[in-house]
């Protein structure tokens, strides 16, 4: 079952043949106006929250600019992202700097582009930035248990809740100014129920830490909010609201952030690919895309994502198949027994819903190109439907 497709981009059938007739395949098609949708209902339901959108989940410039002109803030986990930032105007009070493990280059970032807002989890942190930044304005971030999480960043980072009230304290005695607490749920989590955890937890250190005279004013409830997935129920709304409602229930006089990535840019891009090679092994049928794991299904490997398959043939014919890239590496598998429509040499393939953490971390491995990045509101007025 999946979302209502009212926020979903999804190019048409009717369009995909003259796209790829025009600009070849593989092929991504980014709508910004996508993006803007996706960025104002997360506002529309969440009112008070401060968007720090995660750009590592796309960089794409297009996405940076439609955020910027929207008021958008940005989490940044490196120096080539806070410079990439400052170059397109993005000022440093727009940045938090998310990582909570730091280098001595995105530092040197943080102070030739004023960014002050950061993240922490550990002691080795806090000396780090006693040292080389201590200006610092710091959250700490803390762990949150959740297994139903599609990517569990909290096996990375986050402090205990146990270690959290030292951690504070060893801050603010090391000069820097402690402004509040992070935390992350992890990534697609469906459901609100892990949100209310996490800002109950997070309630109870804001009254231990002020009765220790530390006064923190800041909460940032990081990302984690879903988009529509294949095989996937999902109420978006139903669930923002809730996250808002336990949000105004624990904290409401403190100012609260957010650090969505997949959410905002999952949707608003499509992919199409072509089949170049078809074959049988085992008794199953092959098909061999123009398009594999180390270009936009990288998302299959790196975020665990299940990519759908629309081909939109005219059969009511079904066979189980495995689905392969294009590279000389045996690893380019990126799905087996899917069951699918029989499909020929030179069909085509939209892929919905993957602007998330795709070609963002697509290579140019075995010397294929990255596939290029259209924009549809461009596209879609030069080509015949």
């Amino acid at each position: 079952m999946r979302m209502e497709v009212k926020h979903i981009f999804q190019i048409s059938q009717r369009a995909m043949k003259p796209l790829v007739q025009k600009y070849g395949s593989p092929l991504l098609i980014l709508s910004t106006e996508g993006i803007r949708r996706n960025y104002l209902l997360l506002k529309q339901y969440l009112p008070r929250v401060r968007v720090f959108y995660a750009i590592k989940a796309n960089p794409d410039l297009r996405i940076l600019q439609t955020l910027q002109e929207l008021g958008s803030s940005f989490d940044v986990a490196s120096a080539g992202e806070i410079e990439l930032l400052h170059s397109l105007g993005v000022p440093g009070e727009k940045m938090i700097y998310a990582n909570p493990v730091k280098t001595k280059a995105g530092l040197v970032a943080c102070g030739n582009c004023q960014v002050t807002k950061m993240t922490f989890d550990s002691a080795s942190e806090i000396a780090k930035l006693q040292e080389l930044y201590p200006q610092a304005q710091v959250l700490l971030r803390l762990r949150i248990q959740n297994t139903q999480a599609l990517v569990d960043l909290n096996k990375k980072f986050g402090a205990s809740r146990e270690q959290a009230l030292e951690l504070l304290q060893q801050a603010q005695a090391a000069g820097l100014q402690v402004v509040g607490l992070s935390f992350h749920v992890g990534s697609q989590t469906i459901s609100a129920a892990p949100y209310k955890v996490a800002l109950e937890i997070a309630k109870e250190i804001f009254t231990q830490a002020e009765a220790l005279g530390i006064k923190l004013r800041v909460l940032d409830i990081g990302g984690g909010f879903p988009i529509a997935a294949r095989n996937t129920s999902l109420e978006l709304e139903k669930m923002l609201s809730q996250v808002n409602t336990y949000v105004e229930q624990f904290f409401p006089d403190t100012e609260i952030w957010c650090e969505p990535g997949r959410y905002i840019c999952g949707t608003a891009v499509n992919l199409l690919t072509s089949v170049i090679g078809v074959t049988a092994r085992d008794g199953q049928p092959w098909y061999f895309l123009d398009e594999g794991l180390y270009g936009t299904f990288s998302g299959v490997i790196f975020d665990n994502w299940d990519f759908e398959l629309l081909s939109f043939k005219n059969s009511t014919a079904r066979v189980k198949a495995t689905f392969a890239g294009p590279s000389c590496d045996s690893l380019d598998i990126m799905f087996r027994q899917r069951e699918t429509v029989p499909l020929e040499r030179g069909d085509v393939l939209l892929v919905p819903s993957c602007g998330a953490y795709t070609s963002a971390s697509a290579t140019n491995f075995n010397g294929f190109s990255k596939a290029p990045v259209l924009l549809w509101e461009e596209v879609s007025s030069q080509i015949e439907i």
